[in-house]
């Protein structure tokens, strides 16, 4: 396997040493891609084909989003804005243009193109080509007309579209995706960066995992990873990586238990508030649930539609993997198999640390927009209101 990712990686290094040597080509007749090179493959995908990454012009690039205009805008990534472009055969797609002052640098964007361009999975989003031009870095993605989990879950207006069962199987989905990353794959991958806005949806609803430049590669026999440099989004973060720096598939399973409480109770992660204290959603799932009351918790729009028990039940696997100490967490095998067996007897879940949101989040309540900020070596992502 480190024999097979390394060709790859060179490979792919190579063909980056091409895009930037490569003064701008002229573009093409109408109807055809203007592609330099593209990068092969000599792995299959998940249905049996051979693929390739296709490497784009800036000129290509600029004419499919009309030169990066305002109304082709889908919003603002983890490191630069997200245009829907529109390729010269017809196909939509969106194509994230990373910032010179985004703090993802050189690497951190090799490391995006080469992690996806690897990975073929229904529940995680493709992504179609690349550019690579003097200072410009740009993905080109499917596009995804249902844009991300968050335009919904947290939209008053949006949010009754999505039923327990269409929930259901987002939660389903996104653990599916996980579950290939952390273990069905080539790679095993660790996502670090698990969150709504990076859940995507496509015209079915679909889930599908976005936005891979935070990913690290596990290699061999090791099983946790400790980085000096801390990133990630407030509320989302297992209590090891946010305080000492580690990480391994067990923090993406802390983050996917945010995840299922987030689209059970319609309600941002760090939008809970105790008697004397502000709470995380984890800490109030925990009350609500020791309480008896875990009833309380699901979101109106879905109890006409849901199976009340399923739902508690839910919660209950939710609270299994926000669980503070790592060890102690499920794997996402074992999750899907809760998931899937409504009679399976569940373990019963240690008190998370009932964490305080800090000063700087006190006013961030119900807001769609994202903003990072870096702390010393920790960078986070932070909810703010308008």
């Amino acid at each position: 396997m480190v024999e097979a990712w390394q060709k790859y990686q060179n490979a792919v290094h190579r063909s980056w040493r091409r895009s930037r040597r490569s003064s701008t080509r002229s573009q093409q007749s109408a109807g055809m891609l203007d592609i330099s090179h593209s990068i092969p493959f000599d792995d299959e995908t998940e249905d049996g084909k051979s693929h390739e990454l296709k490497v784009l012009s800036l000129d290509r690039i600029k004419a499919a989003t009309g030169s990066f205009s305002e109304s082709n805008k889908l919003g603002e990534g983890g490191f630069g804005p997200v245009y829907m472009g529109t390729l010269p055969g017809g196909e939509e797609v969106a194509v994230k243009r990373l910032c010179k002052n985004s703090g993802q640098g050189h690497e951190e964007f090799k490391n995006e193109v080469i992690l996806i361009a690897k990975l073929q999975h229904r529940n995680l989003v493709r992504l179609l080509a690349c550019c690579i031009q003097g200072e410009e870095k740009i993905l080109v993605y499917e596009y995804m007309p249902n844009k991300s989990l968050d335009a919904f879950i947290f939209n008053p207006e949006k949010r009754g579209l999505l039923d327990w069962k269409t929930r259901f199987d987002i939660i389903e989905g996104i653990a599916r995706g996980l579950l290939y990353l952390h273990r069905d794959s080539r790679l095993r991958i660790v996502h670090r960066d698990l969150k709504a806005s990076n859940i995507l949806l496509d015209t079915d609803m679909n889930p599908k995992i976005s936005d891979f430049g935070m990913a690290r590669i596990f290699g061999g026999d090791e099983n946790q990873f400790n980085t000096n440099r801390v990133v990630g989004t407030f509320g989302y973060m297992s209590p090891e990586y946010a305080m000492e720096g580690i990480f391994s598939v067990k923090s993406d399973v802390y983050s996917f238990g945010v995840l299922i409480l987030e689209i059970i109770t319609g309600k941002r992660a760090v939008s809970f508030h105790g008697q004397q204290e502000s709470l995380n959603i984890a800490g109030y799932a925990w009350q609500q649930w020791n309480e008896d009351k875990g009833e309380e918790m699901i979101d109106p729009l879905i109890k006409p539609s849901c199976s009340i028990r399923q739902v508690l039940r839910c919660i209950h696997i939710a609270l299994l993997c926000v669980q503070d100490h790592a060890q102690e967490r499920p794997d996402v095998p074992a999750v899907i198999l809760m998931l899937s067996s409504d009679s399976s007897s569940l373990p019963m879940p240690r008190a998370p640390t009932l964490m305080l949101r800090g000063r700087a989040l006190e006013s961030s309540k119900s807001s769609e927009n994202e903003r990072s900020h870096s702390i010393g070596t920790v960078s986070m992502t932070q909810l703010h209101g308008r």
